[in-house]
């Protein structure tokens, strides 16, 4: 597990979710969907888990809830006016500037493939001062696909041009990690008891900063 670890951080290329990864955004939307679908679709709260859908886009978990209709997507656009009222309020994880500044001072290459729309995504970056560190920015707006779908991932890398062979994704969901996994990309699961399938589990991003101070000082 440490030499997979090792391997992973190594990587020219870093690709990164951004809710439950870099932001702790997930209570925020959370209590965007509760106020959304009490008014949208009431019978359908008492059911509802956010963890269920943690990962995929709100159109997609509104179309899961509705079908493919007008009520979703009346809940979807409301749910995503009640997340960017909180998105300014959203904490940045941890060790994630941190990170993302050892990797881009160390000439690797930080890229962000995030199920947000654009505008809640934008609105976090710049709440969060997390913009600059990213050469580019996948969003739920840019992708003809939805994590789990491993086309979300796949193409990521052909948008960009990347090599899938020299990248490492990031992610926090099960949803999230089926969408890298199976893109044939190697991927780490922070944030998580148990990693889901294909993945490796790493403790926080602080974990993974110690790991890339640790692999300057062998250089040394």
């Amino acid at each position: 597990m440490t030499a997979f670890l090792a391997d992973a951080c190594a990587r020219r290329v870093w690709l990164f979710d951004l809710d439950g990864t870099l932001v702790d955004s997930c209570p925020a939307h959370e209590a965007a969907f509760l106020r959304a679908i009490a008014e949208v679709a009431p019978d359908r709260l008492a059911s509802f888990r956010y963890a269920d859908h943690a990962g995929a886009s709100t159109r997609e978990v509104a179309v899961r809830l509705l079908g493919d209709g007008g009520e979703a997507d009346r809940l979807a656009r409301l749910k995503q006016r009640l997340y960017r009222e909180r998105a300014g309020a959203v904490a940045v994880f941890p060790g994630a500037r941190r990170l993302l500044g050892r990797l881009v001072a160390g000439g690797r290459d930080a890229y962000l493939v995030t199920s947000g729309s654009r505008a809640s995504v934008a609105r976090v970056l710049a709440a969060g001062s997390l913009g600059a560190y990213f050469r580019g920015v996948l969003t739920s707006d840019d992708v003809p696909a939805s994590k789990p779908d491993p086309a979300f991932y796949a193409y990521a890398c052909a948008h960009w041009g990347l090599d899938p062979g020299a990248a490492v994704v990031l992610e926090d969901s099960a949803h999230g990690v089926a969408s890298a996994v199976g893109a044939g990309l190697t991927t780490l699961h922070v944030h998580a008891a148990e990693p889901a399938p294909g993945a490796v589990a790493v403790r926080d991003l602080e974990q993974i900063v110690s790991l890339l101070l640790a692999e300057v000082g062998g250089a040394g």
